[in-house]
């Protein structure tokens, strides 16, 4: 940790004595471990200032002890205020702390889990207001039938977003070289809702994607129009000379069967 101080310290805070006073109440602290070098001091105020000296505990590499001293003016001896480590900028410290409810992450749900929504979860909103989702409420109000909490829109551009970034996105390394995409495919089924016009389910048994949400411009190579040229698997040349056929000519003095037989020889 190097020290940036805002001030400079009163000059009896600063002095081999004080940086002497400091280390002795460091090393008390740390007992039978090291206390490093002296690596810097940061003036407080007037009154007081904090040196800073390299701890060496195993664990704590890029830690500082830091003792703050302080001065009530001439005629008194400098005291020892406070004695911590404190994580320099390099230190190995603990991740922030994280609320139990934000702890769980997408696919940390296993088998018999169970993972309750908040109340005031942003991504829903009450079934018997709106839906957000006309087309969601068209079929509500003709079947009779609701749900305590449908999507919102919040929750609807959410899902679009993570779909559409997804394994099964238009962007994925299987969709780019893919001959075309699912949006015409026999095999792609249209989701209902405001999500159908970009999303459906892949119900080809041999892809990757099968039982999946998949974009409408995601693809693979199972799809149902693709066509493969017919042939031999192994490519045959052409035939460039056939050697079966002997061409006889006749000679200038007509003779065709000695260039027969000459040719015969050769």
């Amino acid at each position: 940790m190097t020290a940036t101080p805002t001030q400079q310290p009163n000059p009896a805070l600063a002095d081999p004595a004080a940086v002497r006073l400091a280390r002795a109440a460091a090393q008390e602290e740390a007992g039978a471990d090291r206390v490093g070098d002296h690596v810097g001091t940061v003036a407080e105020d007037q009154v007081s200032a904090t040196h800073l000296f390299e701890a060496e505990h195993a664990g704590y590499r890029g830690w500082n002890w830091a003792v703050t001293v302080a001065f009530a003016g001439e005629g008194t001896p400098l005291s020892v205020s406070e004695v911590v480590l404190l994580p320099g900028e390099d230190a190995l410290v603990a991740p922030d702390w994280v609320p139990w409810h934000e702890r769980v992450r997408a696919g940390d749900l296993g088998v018999g889990d169970l993972l309750p929504t908040p109340e005031d979860d942003p991504r829903l909103a009450p079934g018997y207001v709106a839906s957000d989702d006309p087309a969601v409420e068209e079929v509500a109000l003709e079947v009779g039938l609701g749900r305590v909490r449908v999507l919102s829109r919040e929750g609807v551009l959410d899902a679009a977003q993570r779909w559409h970034g997804g394994d099964f996105g238009p962007r994925s390394e299987m969709a780019r070289s893919a001959p075309a995409t699912c949006g015409t495919c026999g095999f792609y089924q249209r989701i209902a809702g405001s999500l159908g016009a970009a999303f459906g389910v892949c119900a080809n048994e041999y892809t990757p994607a099968d039982g999946r949400v998949v974009h409408v411009e995601y693809g693979c190579g199972a799809h149902s129009e693709v066509e493969v040229e017919g042939g031999p698997l192994v490519p045959v040349a052409e035939v460039v000379y056939d050697d079966a056929v002997l061409d006889v000519e006749a000679n200038p003095s007509g003779d065709a069967s000695a260039l027969s037989a000459d040719e015969s020889g050769k």
